[in-house]
């Protein structure tokens, strides 16, 4: 079984649309049949009063508008969130409509309008005349009336998600928490496993590792792959990491020694997930670029947004923030002091390249962006005590500074963004000088 493949496939199942839906209808089917075959129990006397006690027609009827209403209103919905995922496309990119679809939020409200139809189908089957006297399945009635009452509360709270699902702000925020959980899954600065020493590397030449599939690397099981090197006596170094496109029949990397070659690529197929779309657990990258396009979108001639590219500089400085109490991974798993596996691996530097360069230069003619930028920078630097990641935020003010000088000519914008970068410059001076204290 591939480990990668069945991890990457549970998390793209709880996010799916449908599934939330499904087991609330499921659960209503299973509900409805159950309340009527225990019809007749004696329940308390408090209970008894609310029990619906209507006959044969009332009950059909009661069942039948419900049924109808609710299905009528799940349309509706369906048809509400199509239409914010389109202003929601145009606004914001195609890439973010994954986030309107897993939303638990939805799921529910459409699960809740589904469901109740569902369990009002089930009951009204029920009622019937006989013989020997009609039976009106009360229990399942006054459950029915429960659940109309439920949407009707759903359908509110439905209208208000949906308006704010739409809203720039909130989107970006929500993009920003996948990456922080992403980067919480990384471990704290000075917590990190100690480098083994090095041990013996296997001798041999190496043998190249192709793809047996296409697609973007999404999810990639290091330890697997470690403990398979391990037990085979073998070194797997690859060139691609999650988030690139790996194509079919490509060099993904190689194995030392070459006589391994088939059993490691089984290995890798075993341990790799590949895929149509990117996703943010093993690449940070994924949720920066979303940001990014955010932001690009909002500087483009038909939007021109300036201030929502501001929000989404705000949320990159404060994930950056976040960054400086974690350790990014080296992509060397270890087993009894040798290097089993080694990959590439988004670094400091990869992941404010990936923030900043984009929007720097689609904001170059766009003073307030550029003075934020800067601002965010400076933010940013009295929060980072690395030196090496310090040296990082001076090249991109650097950059910034000139692109910002160069795109205006205004005097008064200008001397703004000497001031700003003045300020920044001397918060990444300041932090120089207080690690070389400590």
């Amino acid at each position: 079984m591939n480990g990668a493949w069945l991890r990457q496939f549970w998390a793209d199942l709880l996010s799916r649309f449908w599934l939330r839906p499904a087991v609330m209808t499921l659960a209503a089917i299973l509900l409805a049949q159950g309340l009527v075959m225990v019809e007749g129990v004696r329940l308390p006397a408090w209970l008894e009063s609310w029990v619906y006690a209507g006959g044969i027609s009332g009950a059909r009827g009661v069942l039948g508008a419900i049924a109808g209403a609710s299905i009528g209103v799940a349309g509706t919905m369906f048809s509400i969130t199509v239409a914010a995922l389109t202003l929601a496309t145009q606004q914001m990119g195609p890439r973010l409509l994954g986030n309107f679809t897993r939303d638990a939020g939805n799921q529910y409200a459409l699960g809740t309008f589904v469901a109740t139809f569902a369990f009002s189908l089930v009951a009204l089957r029920s009622v019937h005349e006989a013989e020997n006297g009609a039976f009106v399945p009360q229990l399942a009635v006054s459950t029915a009336l429960l659940l109309a009452g439920a949407c009707v509360a759903m359908l509110v709270w439905f209208i208000h998600h949906v308006a704010s699902s739409i809203n720039l702000d909130r989107v970006v925020a929500l993009v920003e928490a996948d990456l922080s959980a992403a980067l919480h899954a990384l471990p704290e600065r000075g917590d990190g496993a100690p480098v083994p020493p090095a041990g013996g590397d296997p001798a041999g030449p190496a043998a190249p590792l192709r793809a047996r599939g296409s697609g973007y690397l999404r999810v990639l099981d290091d330890a697997a792959l470690a403990d398979w090197a391990e037990g085979a006596g073998a070194v797997l170094r690859f060139a691609v990491r999650p988030g690139g496109f790996v194509f079919p029949g490509s060099t993904v990397g190689e194995v030392t020694p070459a006589a391994l070659r088939e059993e490691a690529e089984a290995a890798l197929a075993s341990a790799m997930s590949l895929g149509n779309t990117r996703n943010v657990e093993q690449d940070l990258e994924f949720a920066v670029r979303q940001m990014v396009e955010i932001g690009m979108r909002a500087l483009s001639s038909g939007i021109n947004d300036p201030f929502s590219a501001v929000n989404v500089l705000d949320h990159l400085g404060a994930s950056l923030c976040e960054a400086a109490r974690r350790e990014f991974p080296d992509g060397i798993t270890w087993r009894d002091g040798v290097a089993r596996v080694s990959r590439p691996t988004t670094d400091y530097a990869g992941l404010v390249d990936a923030m900043f360069h984009m929007l720097r230069q689609s904001a170059a003619d766009q003073p307030a962006v550029m003075i934020r930028l800067i601002e965010v920078i400076g933010a940013v630097a009295g929060v980072e005590h690395d030196p090496a990641r310090r040296a990082v935020l001076r090249r991109h003010l650097d950059l910034a500074h000139d692109a910002a000088l160069a795109g205006c000519d205004d005097p008064s914008v200008r001397a703004a963004v000497a001031e700003r970068a003045d300020a920044a410059s001397r918060a990444l001076s300041q932090d120089a000088r207080l690690a070389d204290a400590a």
